[in-house]
């Protein structure tokens, strides 16, 4: 039986902005988040820096509503 932990994990928020180039690593830090627990809250948000596009993505912890 599998049981669902009610709060995120080394004292991490329950509400996260994942933030960084929009790069393969961001992709794989965004999706080591999502399987802590976490999941996506809206879509990302991109802006451009003058050299590169950079990202950003809230995630919350725990079930949907």
């Amino acid at each position: 039986m599998l049981a669902f932990v009610t709060t995120p994990p080394d004292g991490m928020p329950v509400y996260r902005v994942l933030t960084g180039p929009d790069d393969a690593a961001f992709c794989h830090r965004v999706s080591e988040t999502l399987a802590l627990g976490y999941r996506l809250h809206g879509g990302p948000s991109l802006t451009f820096d003058g050299e590169r596009v950079i990202v950003a993505q809230a995630v919350v912890w725990g079930e949907q509503s």
